[in-house]
């Protein structure tokens, strides 16, 4: 199977995409109320990268997704690769996040 990836020493193929122009968001993030991506990601956008300077709960939606302590976990400096969806099946078009305790900034890079 041909593929258009970058390879390693070994002749396989590297799992990478290309950083998004004009994909970078930031976002402000406190315990208090849940924030939201202002504007929804690229349509040709099928994967996120986020990571952020304190511990986060999040959730990917559409234009109204709220995050809770209910959702998911990201710990402070880690850095994650999402989804969102594609072809077939639902794609979210906005990140929604909130702290645990303490304020911080979420960085989120579109892949494509």
């Amino acid at each position: 199977m041909s593929t258009l990836l970058p390879r390693d020493d070994d002749n396989h193929p590297i799992p990478a995409l290309r950083l998004r122009p004009g994909g970078a968001h930031q976002l402000a993030v406190t315990a208090a109320a849940s924030a939201r991506t202002a504007t929804a990601f690229h349509a040709d956008t099928r994967v996120i990268g986020v990571v952020c300077d304190v511990d986060i709960y999040l959730q990917t939606g559409d234009a109204t997704v709220t995050a809770a302590a209910t959702d998911h976990f990201l710990p402070a400096g880690l850095y994650a690769d999402l989804s969102l969806g594609g072809s077939g099946s639902r794609r979210d078009s906005h990140l929604a996040v909130r702290a645990l305790a303490e304020a911080g900034t979420v960085h989120v890079s579109e892949k494509g």
